[in-house]
């Protein structure tokens, strides 16, 4: 335990501490109780979340006790946008959210063994307070002028939108959320990202007042893309956790392709690898940015990590065979049609020429540029070259009956989907 917040800082998982010293040695100290809180504002959590998933499972490996909230009250607010006021979710739809969650969660923590992390939903313990309770026992505690401080808060006053009583209240749900949790389980550890910030401290604010007590917080940096976005669904660029919204396979591309700049930090956040392993595939970067040595780790272990190793597996033998020699007739229907789903390509029928696919799929501007490609033997079809300009696509060639793989070159990928 005692080299924890070490680690943590290390790999780039520490933004702020509301006291460094004094959680250093609570963490010495023994097993402490902490949580982190998601909000199912969406059908799923995404990449940004992963960042607190991680951190939680690192603290339960060192002995901690944690506990997961998902919120299913503060689902139903709201957490304040600094642009616009969010749109109200039903309380069915926010109840599917909560499950879907619970279950990914689960995923990534341990809830048996000897250690067992807690799931609590904090619906069961805001959902029987009356208006009256609410504001006597906890509004009594904040003071509207330092609410208004909250920087998400603070942007909505000073814009034309102004800001709804509903999410303006939303720091007093999150901070009566720390304090039943230290009330009830001992908590004295909340973490989140760093624009939670101001939320948290709502809560340490709330059980210093009412019990007299100090407890922690530390907060993550916020991950950004290349455009210094920070990722999440409002921000239009949400890499799911779920595989129904977020393939297995483009997953796995997506952490394939990260920038160099971006691979070690995302590497150190994201994996076990230790320093020196981490030091060797930076040198790799450095020297040998072809390879993408980097990348290929990190891809095929995040992806591992969300998906499972059967998951990884099945998207490494697609790429092989997509962008290699590999056989793509062994893909499975799932596979392939995410594999495929992002290529360019078009639609043709059953007994068309290899020459009239070339051209209705866009590899060859016309039949005698398509004819030229494959007398020159630079078209091949499912990975088998094509040296038949007359040649015909039967039905055995569309994979799953549903797309054939054309392939100028060595990198120029197509997708002729059989059409109806």
């Amino acid at each position: 335990m005692s080299d924890l917040l070490d680690e943590l800082q290390w790999r780039g998982l520490v933004a702020q501490t509301t006291d460094e010293a004094a959680l250093r040695e609570a963490l010495d100290g023994g097993p402490l109780t902490m949580y982190v809180g998601f909000d199912p504002t969406a059908p799923s959590l995404h990449f940004g979340n992963l960042v607190q998933l991680v951190v939680v499972r690192r603290m339960q490996r060192a002995g901690h006790h944690v506990i997961c909230l998902v919120g299913g009250s503060t689902g139903l607010i709201g957490d304040p946008k600094p642009d616009s006021e969010r749109v109200l979710r039903t309380k069915e739809q926010v109840a599917d959210a909560v499950a879907a969650i619970r279950s990914q969660v689960e995923a990534f923590l341990d809830f048996d063994g000897d250690n067992p992390a807690r799931m609590v939903n904090n619906l069961d313990w805001t959902e029987g307070i009356s208006a009256l309770d609410f504001l006597r026992d906890y509004g009594k505690y904040f003071r509207v002028n330092g609410m208004i401080k909250k920087d998400a808060v603070s942007a909505r006053l000073n814009s034309d939108a102004g800001i709804s009583y509903t999410e303006f209240s939303y720091q007093i749900l999150q901070g009566l959320d720390y304090l039943h949790l230290f009330r009830e389980l001992g908590c004295t550890l909340q973490t989140g990202a760093v624009d939670q910030w101001g939320n948290i401290l709502a809560g340490v604010d709330l059980i210093r007042q009412t019990e007299g007590e100090h407890v922690h917080v530390l907060t993550t940096p916020l991950l950004t893309d290349s455009t210094g976005r920070k990722y999440g669904k409002s921000e239009g660029n949400a890499i799911w956790l779920d595989p129904a919204m977020t393939s297995p396979y483009a997953f796995y591309q997506y952490f394939l392709n990260v920038e160099d700049a971006e691979v070690v930090k995302l590497l150190k956040v994201f994996t076990d690898l230790g320093a020196d392993q981490v030091a060797d595939l930076e040198k790799q970067v450095r020297e040998e940015p072809f390879r993408r040595a980097a990348q290929r780790t990190l891809a095929e272990q995040v992806t591992t990590l969300v998906h499972g190793p059967e998951a990884t597996r099945a998207v490494q033998d697609a790429s092989a065979a997509l962008f290699g020699k590999g056989d793509v007739t062994v893909l499975d229907e799932r596979t392939l049609a995410d594999a495929t789903a992002e290529l360019p390509g078009g639609e043709v029928a059953v007994g068309v020429t290899i020459t009239d696919a070339l051209v209705a799929s866009g590899v060859a501007d016309s039949r005698n540029a398509a004819r030229r490609l494959i007398a020159e033997g630079g078209v091949s079809l499912n990975n088998v070259k094509v040296g038949d300009p007359e040649a015909v696509l039967v039905e055995e060639d569309f994979l799953h009956g549903r797309v054939a793989i054309v392939k100028r070159g060595r990198k120029h990928l197509v997708a002729v989907r059989r059409s109806a």
